[in-house]
Parts: structure tokens; sequence; C-alpha cells
């Protein structure tokens, strides 16, 4: 267990109209860096219910490495909707599992031995999992190249200015959409500029080594200080959105721990995205080209 690149948060079922299928943007993340090769690693928790034994088993059927503690709540679901051009809509279940991760001796030990991690916003919104968070951050080792990536998810409410102000202070990546810049924005009074000045202040303000910057259909950007990677969105036939973002930062992620350029590395990202959006669910089995 060593150079480990972990996804911190939820872990949960997203209940499509076709059936329920695994989720969780830190899963997500987790699974797609494993299929890059690199030791990723799934940490929540779940319930000691059958939908957490089925996380479990699912996990380790599909060769992915995790820490899931079992606590005295329900296992995470989230109500998923698509709309007409397939983008997804979210109800998610309150004081659930994966809101209650707890601090342990184990969990110490896999933050001793990380190399990357990514967290959102949404695990933050209770405070046992906010404080685990932090913790896990705080042991980290932090070397010049560790990877401690904020990727902002702002759903129904669950944020803050605080917890989004002392994430970005955390994190040395920040991963954020079109829509969540202008909220954020809003809330820190950018307005009136435009997205790439907004993202200049922030790459800035919280002295990032990168900013990414997604735009759906419109491309995505990466921010370096004194460079940006522009790479535009491929079009392809859509089965659904769940999960492509999650898919991105893993590639771009795993790229950047091979020793890729920022714009090689954008570049899987961008591919390994679309491909996920051609597949329904969150977690396909990506092509070798992929994953080399």
């Amino acid at each position: 267990m060593k150079d480990l690149v972990v996804g911190m948060g939820e872990a949960l079922w997203d209940v499509l109209p076709e059936g329920k299928k695994i989720g969780g943007a830190p899963a997500n993340f987790a699974y797609h860096v494993s299929q890059s090769g690199l030791p990723g690693m799934a940490v929540s928790a779940v319930g000691d219910d059958p939908l957490g034994k089925e996380i479990r088993d699912n996990f380790t059927s599909k060769g992915l490495c995790h820490h899931l503690d079992t606590v005295p709540y329900a296992t995470g679901t989230v109500q998923v909707e698509l709309d007409p051009a397939g983008v997804p809509q979210y109800e998610i279940k309150e004081n659930v599992a994966w809101d209650n991760i707890p601090w342990t001796p184990k969990l110490e030990e896999i933050a001793r031995n990380t190399r990357a991690v990514c967290f959102g916003s949404l695990a933050q919104r209770n405070v046992v999992s906010r404080e685990t968070i932090g913790k896990f951050l705080d042991t980290m080792p932090r070397h010049d190249d560790s990877l401690v990536v904020f990727d902002v998810n702002l759903r129904q409410g669950f944020y803050t200015k605080e917890i989004l102000c002392d994430s970005m202070t955390r994190c040395n990546i920040l991963k954020i959409n079109d829509e969540e810049l202008v909220t954020v924005s809003r809330m820190f009074g950018y307005p009136g500029i435009d997205l790439q000045d907004k993202c200049w202040i922030l790459l800035g303000k919280y002295n990032l080594k990168m900013l990414i910057l997604t735009c759906g259909i419109n491309g995505s950007y990466v921010f370096t200080p004194g460079n940006v990677s522009f790479q535009p969105t491929p079009k392809v036939e859509v089965a659904d959105t769940v999960g492509a973002g999650d898919s991105f930062t893993a590639a771009f992620v795993s790229g950047i721990l091979k020793g890729k350029s920022v714009a090689e590395a954008h570049s899987r990202a961008v591919r390994t995205s679309a491909f996920v959006c051609t597949q329904k669910g969150a977690m396909p089995i990506l092509p070798k080209e992929l994953t080399d």
C-alpha cells in the first residue's frame, strides 16, 4: 500500500430509470484511476444492509481497492432522472452512511501512503465526513508531485461559502464546471467578468498548480500559471452523462502522475469523458487506448 490515488467521499447507488448503478464521484474517480494501472482506492462508508454489501461486492468484482467502513446509517442512494438531452437531475438522500465516514487508525495509515486524492464539496455537507476529510488531508504527506484535487460538486444546496473557501485553500488542483464557476463567482464577489478571468483570479488567489474548467459541449480548459490548455468536446452519441466528469478528472490526474504534459493529460481526459458519455452508467470498462 504505497503511492495511493484516493477518491474520498460518497459511495452510493444511482437509481436510474433502467435500474440502479453504483455511483458517487469519488468512487467513479478511483475506479477510472485503477483502470489506468495506478493504485486507485475508494474511501467512503456504507450501511450494514444489502445495498452496502452489494457495493463492496461490486468494487471487489471490478478489482477496485476500497476502504468502506460500516456505520449505523443506510447506504446512500440518489434518484436520477434524465432530461431529454440525457443530462441527469439528482435527488440525494440525506444523513446516510457516506455522511458519516469515521476517522480510524486504518484510514490514517491510508492517508500516510497517499500520493494523490480527489475530494468534493458534497461529502462535506455533514460535519462527520467533513472533519474526516480534513484530517485525511492534514495527514497525507505533501511532496512536489503530490496532487490534492478539489472537485466542486454543487448539488441541492449542499454547500457553503466557508466549505468552498476551506477546500480551495487545501487543494492544489481545482476542478469546476462553467455553471459552478458562475455560482462560486457570485458567492465570492467576482461577477461581471468572463469565465477565463475568473479562473485566473482563483488560480492566483489560492496558489493553485492547476485549475480545470469544463464547459460541456463548449470544451474544457486547464489553467496553469502563465498558460492555458484548451480542448474542444468531441461530438458523440450520448447515452447519459453520469460520471463523465469524474472520468475526466481521473484520466487527467492519471496522466499527470504518469509524467505526461498538461496538454497530453488534457487530451486523454477529454477522450475518456467522451467515451463514458456513450455508455450507460458511471463505471464502464474503458478501451485499451484510453488506459495505456
